[in-house]
């Protein structure tokens, strides 16, 4: 299973970068999405930054990463999951937008 992790990005040079998501440092590719300033929040995949996502974004998931970890560990998963379930499940939009067209069931 392939997880996405934010990662904070520390310095750029052309498509690498240092970047740090609270627990430890490494390189990643930007190649993606190319070069962004230091202090930009990225989502990376298997050492490549995938896409750029807000500070929030960045907090929800890893909050969501540390829960998973905790659960894992025979825990309970304390409140990351809080904003999920105050919301409930919901499609993403391309999905909506097929169900609302009548091309799936549900």
């Amino acid at each position: 299973m392939c997880v996405g992790v934010p990662m904070q990005v520390l310095s750029v040079d052309g498509i690498a970068a240092r970047a740090r998501d609270g627990r430890e440092e490494a390189l990643i590719d930007l190649s993606l999405t190319g070069p962004v300033p230091p202090g930009t929040w990225v989502l990376t995949h298997l050492g490549a930054a995938r896409e750029v996502i807000s500070a929030q974004d960045a907090a929800l998931i890893a909050a969501a990463l540390d829960g998973l970890r905790d659960v894992m560990a025979g825990g309970t998963g304390g409140a990351a999951f809080d904003d999920i379930d105050a919301r409930g499940p919901q499609l993403p939009p391309h999905l909506l937008a097929a169900q609302a067209a009548g091309r799936t069931e549900g």
